[in-house]
Order: C-alpha cells, then sequence, then structure tokens
C-alpha cells in the first residue's frame, strides 16, 4: 500500500504526521509512505531528517484579515492544488492522509479529483479551516479531543512520537539532569513556548528568576532558536536552552512545566505525568485554551491567560507550586489519565483500512 502523508508549516501538523509515518511502518512495514509539504515549513527539514521522501506545493495562507492578499488565495489555491494533482498522479498514492493546515487543502481537492480514499487527522479542540473542508469528503475523520466538532468524528487522541509516549520520567531522570547540569536536590521547573518559543513567557519567567532561586527552584527555560532572555542578579541555577532535541530529557528532568497550549504540547505534557501550568497562545480562534481544558478540569494543571502572565504572577504562584511535593505529585497523577497515548497506532489502523477498501 502507498499512503500520502499531507501536512506541515508548524509543529503541530509536522509531528503527528512523522509519528503516523512511524506507526505505519511498525504496523505494516511494507507500506510505502510519500510525504506532501512546502519548501517553507519545519517539513522542509524535519520529513528528509526522518528519511522520508517529501514531495512540495505552493504555500497558500490564509489571510486573517480582508485586503488585497486576501484576493490573491484563489489564485495561488488553484496552483497549489494542480501541483497536488500532478504529485498523486505521479506517485500514485492508494490512500491520502491530511493533518489539516494550508497544506492539506490542496490535498484533500486532488485525492477528491482521483477519487482516492481519504483520512482526516484534526489536531486542535477547534478544527481549522483544511479540515472542516477535508471532512466533508471522506467518513474516515478522526480528532484530538472528544469535543471536536466534524461529522463523521472519531476521537482517538493525537499521535506523538513515541520517544514521548513510552517514556518512563523515573528511569531517565538521573541521566537527564546530568544531561542539563541540573542538581538532583532541587525541584526543576521545565520553561518553554513550543518549536519558536515566546516572547511573553520567557520575559515573564526571567525577569522572576531570583523569586525562584529564592525558593530553591532551578530553571530549564527552552526559550526558542531566534530568542535570548537577559537575566537579572540573583538568577541562581538557570539553564538556558535556545532548542533541545531530546525533549524526553527536558521531560524527565522536569517538576512542572510553564507552556502553550498547542496541541502536541497538551499531549506530550499531560501524557508523561507532568503538572503543567498553561499559557494559551492569544491569536487564533481561542482552540489553545480548549486544548487544555480537559486537563484543567481533571485537575493536572493550571490556566493564566498571556495577558495575566507577569513576572509578579510568576513569583506569587510558582515557588509555592514548585515546592509543594505532594501537590506536585497529585497534579501529575491527575494529567497522565487524560489523554490516550496510542493514536499513533489508532490511526494507522484507521489509513490501512481506508487504503485497503
Amino acid at each position: 500500500m502507498h499512503v500520502l502523508l499531507a501536512g506541515g508549516g508548524s509543529a503541530g501538523h509536522t509531528s503527528p504526521l512523522l509519528a503516523t509515518a512511524d506507526a505505519l511502518r511498525r504496523l505494516a512495514p511494507e507500506t510505502v509512505i510519500t510525504c506532501l509539504g512546502t519548501r517553507e515549513g519545519l517539513e522542509a527539514r524535519l520529513v528528509p531528517e526522518a528519511g522520508l521522501p517529501l514531495e512540495f506545493v505552493p504555500r497558500v495562507p490564509l489571510p486573517r484579515r480582508p485586503g488585497a492578499d486576501l484576493f490573491r488565495v484563489p489564485g495561488r489555491l488553484r496552483a497549489a492544488r494542480r501541483a497536488a494533482v500532478e504529485v498523486v498522479d505521479r506517485v500514485r498514492p492508494d490512500v491520502v492522509v491530511g493533518f489539516g493546515g494550508y497544506v492539506s487543502v490542496p490535498a484533500y481537492l486532488a485525492a477528491r479529483s482521483r477519487g482516492l480514499p481519504l483520512v482526516v487527522h484534526e489536531g486542535n479542540a477547534i478544527a481549522g479551516v483544511a479540515n472542516k473542508l477535508g471532512a466533508r469528503f471522506t467518513s474516515h475523520v478522526a480528532t484530538s479531543f472528544p469535543d471536536t466538532a466534524l461529522p463523521y468524528a472519531t476521537y482517538i487522541g493525537l499521535p506523538i512520537r513515541r520517544m514521548i509516549s513510552t517514556l518512563d520520567r523515573a528511569a531517565l531522570r538521573d541521566e537527564a539532569l546530568a544531561h542539563f547540569g541540573l542538581s538532583a536536590d532541587l525541584p526543576t521547573l521545565l520553561v518553554t513556548g513550543g518549536s519558536q518559543g515566546a516572547a511573553r513567557i520567557n520575559g515573564a519567567v526571567s525577569q522572576a528568576a531570583p523569586a525562584l532561586a529564592a525558593a530553591d527552584v532551578q530553571v530549564l527555560h527552552v526559550v526558542g532558536p531566534k530568542h535570548t532572555v537577559e537575566l537579572p542578579a540573583g538568577a541562581g541555577t538557570y539553564v538556558i536552552e535556545q532548542y533541545v532535541d531530546r525533549m524526553d530529557l527536558a521531560y524527565a528532568a522536569a517538576d512542572a512545566v510553564l507552556c502553550r497550549a498547542g496541541s502536541n504540547t497538551v499531549t506530550e505534557v499531560s501524557g508523561v505525568g507532568l503538572p503543567a501550568v498553561y499559557v494559551p497562545l492569544p491569536i487564533g480562534n481561542g482552540e489553545q485554551a480548549l486544548n487544555a481544558r480537559p486537563v484543567i478540569d481533571a485537575g493536572g494543571g493550571l490556566l493564566v491567560s498571556d495577558e495575566a502572565l507577569t513576572p509578579e504572577w510568576v513569583e506569587s504562584t510558582l515557588p509555592a507550586l514548585l515546592t509543594d511535593r505532594d501537590r506536585l505529585d497529585a497534579m501529575g497523577a491527575a494529567a497522565a489519565h487524560v489523554v490516550p497515548l496510542d493514536a499513533d497506532e489508532k490511526l494507522a489502523r484507521i489509513i490501512l483500512e481506508a487504503g485497503a477498501r
């Protein structure tokens, strides 16, 4: 069977694509996989690094506001559809799979025009425009969260890396602390704004570093590849990384996480049983707050708005949390049972069944 996986632009679409490809190769090693993406997105680097062939379509972003750029969308979409049809006709997949975003729309249109089976996976609690379109063309629709409103939706969770879904934090903790130069005697706060970093998170936590140090809390801060932070005097043990490719080690070293609430982040952090303070991205349609809501309701995390995340909030909230072992343990146990971690294999089976038909 030949499977065409379409997704990219951000880690939110690329990571589940790669996790699903890995599951397909485990469950059905004879499966041939081709990926569809853009030259500008993360997939241009990550997909070849994973040993997968990548075909390209032109990028067709949807403007958030009316303007001259909006009138260019139909022409760009026609060009992207033509490119996707050319790929489909050349590689001849048995099934097309889309993970949303602007890469998936031309893939969905190409699959429909050639009468190919289509599988749609929605990563966020609120479906995006691309998957609302794709779900009209198929009954094979899977979601990461239970209340996502799409026709024929089956809730399976979000496919994540096996490195994370099989992580034993306790077994890896000593190695993780040594890797980052952290102490085994102090609680560790992991801070991350996602693959690109977040200026608001970076500023609020770094400015509160003296208060965290005074409470004997050490910090592992992943600031993002294009960000830097200035630490005030008295910052204590404060490890700064621009990018971490071994997030299993970062999670194993941490006692709690302060992070955005993208679907990948929520699934990974809650899945490995880490208490979290979620700071939803303040743009979009509010999906990040909804992504975190099941974990919050279960008692596995806290929710603070981007605007409310100030150095003063960090100083007044996080030292007490990080030094309360019983509370951390209770939150971690609550988080660990919210989000399923086997979505990669569930989605792979849906794809294999759709292609076989």
